[in-house]
């Protein structure tokens, strides 16, 4: 009895400090405990827990496994591209096999040596008579592995005949998953989106403790509401938070405004967070470079890092960067150039010649990109790309994925199929950025600068 009533109060300290770590997740917390149970009680076969990320699905999971040092196995199944992988991966985290020790790796090909490899190994551990946990995150990849390897995992405990319980963790419903008879249904349980109140009561618990709570409060409400329609999760929320609080408090630092004074701090806050609007998710600083670059600029030093605003760098394939940088040149600079810029014997062009088309010169990049045909995009990048290059799908492939970022723009009419045009839709700055990342010097092919 006193054993019992240790592990009760054991239980109800750990609740309590997993409902303060994580706050407004109690009643998922208090179904997740009840339903593990003892370590020698059997539970559901397996469990199906989603909802969208950032909503502690992972983290709530495996801090009771973790916090109760239950056997358990976490799977990314992101990680896991073939199915043998993923019986490797379980196995050998559950025999505590490193990565490194590959003379020790366990192998196994299919589910019948699963389970029965399984069954040896927890043998092997003395944990066969406990529930062994295996938690299968990203649990949406098993759509697209054989057809046998979802039901299985559904029907483990029968198949095994022991105490094991399959966590599928996912954000999309348990009825997409769905794809024929013979399925044992799980236990479904939702981690549901915060609430605004709920937000906001999160985000709370990290304010800066030199202002008001009330004044950090109404900073948040308002960051809420410029952002609640294209972005609810937590941790991006609180990123931008961080990062722009600062200039919101700035006026109340200087002594410009009070902190009640909700017209004029908003005023000093709106550019930053439409700033910020346009490049949610991105990242493209992190919080210390945000804070480095606001200390430049009030210093009066021109900033040496990339505000959120700018669009100066992004991450391409390297065959994809001298393809837009290809069709950089194909836009802005006239066709009868190529042969002098790109043949190995390019024609040399005279003094006089030169004068004569200044003013052509000066107007290429102020009159804007040009259409140019696929064919001589093509010509002009096997002429700058390093090395040979085939021409296979994979490179037309790469054309289309720059249309789809904007990058490129498709300006052929419906008619013309078999000789497509394509204008290029980047600034200087961006296509000299890209340059500089493959060490390519782009000013030295444009006609306007040379």
């Amino acid at each position: 009895m006193k054993a019992a009533s240790e592990n009760m109060a054991e239980v109800d300290n750990f609740k309590e400090d997993l409902n303060k770590t994580f706050p407004c997740r109690q009643s998922q917390i208090n179904l997740l405990l009840s339903l593990f149970g003892q370590r020698h009680q059997y539970t559901y076969s397996s469990l199906f827990i989603y909802g969208h990320t950032g909503t502690g699905k992972t983290a709530v999971t495996t801090n009771i496994l973790n916090h109760f040092k239950l056997p358990h196995v976490l799977v990314n199944c992101v990680e896991c591209y073939s199915s043998r992988f993923l019986y490797e991966m379980i196995l050998n985290s559950l025999h505590g096999n490193s990565v490194t020790e590959s003379s020790d790796l366990v192998k196994c090909d299919n589910m019948n040596d699963f389970v029965r490899m399984f069954k040896q190994v927890s043998q092997e551990k003395g944990i066969n008579q406990e529930t062994i946990y295996i938690v299968l995150d990203k649990a949406e990849r098993l759509r697209e592995m054989e057809m046998n390897i979802l039901p299985a995992f559904l029907r483990l405990q029968e198949l095994t005949q022991q105490n094991v319980c399959v966590i599928l963790l996912s954000e999309i419903v348990w009825e997409k998953f769905r794809t024929g008879s013979g399925y044992c249904e799980p236990f479904v349980l939702h981690f549901s989106d915060y609430t605004n109140d709920q937000l906001i009561e999160i985000m709370m618990l990290d304010h800066p403790t030199e202002y008001d709570e009330n004044f950090y409060r109404m900073y948040l409400n308002l960051v809420l509401s410029v952002f609640q329609m294209v972005c609810r999760n937590l941790k991006e929320l609180h990123h931008l938070a961080k990062l722009n609080f600062q200039r919101y408090a700035e006026p109340v630092k200087t002594g410009e405004a009070t902190a009640e004074d909700t017209r004029k701090l908003w005023k000093n806050i709106e550019p930053h967070l439409k700033k910020a609007l346009q490049t949610v998710y991105l990242r493209e600083v992190s919080s210390s470079q945000w804070e480095k670059m606001q200390q430049s600029i009030e210093a009066g030093q021109p900033p040496a890092l990339q505000g959120l605003s700018s669009r100066s760098h992004v991450e391409l394939p390297y065959y994809s960067k001298f393809l837009l940088i290809a069709a950089y040149l194909a836009s802005y600079n006239p066709a009868k150039t190529d042969k002098r810029f790109f043949a190995k014997h390019g024609g040399k062009t005279s003094r006089q010649s030169k004068l004569l088309k200044k003013h052509e010169r000066a107007s290429n990049h102020m009159l804007g990109p040009k259409p140019f045909a696929l064919d001589r995009m093509m010509a002009i990048f096997y002429a700058v790309v390093e090395g040979r290059v085939a021409p296979t799908a994979n490179i037309f492939m790469q054309i289309s994925s720059l249309v789809s970022l904007n990058l490129l723009g498709h300006v052929a009419s419906d008619d013309q199929i078999d000789s497509p045009k394509y204008k290029c839709l980047v600034s200087l700055d961006f296509i000299k950025s890209v340059s500089r990342t493959v060490n390519f010097e782009v000013m030295r092919y444009l006609f306007d600068f040379v």
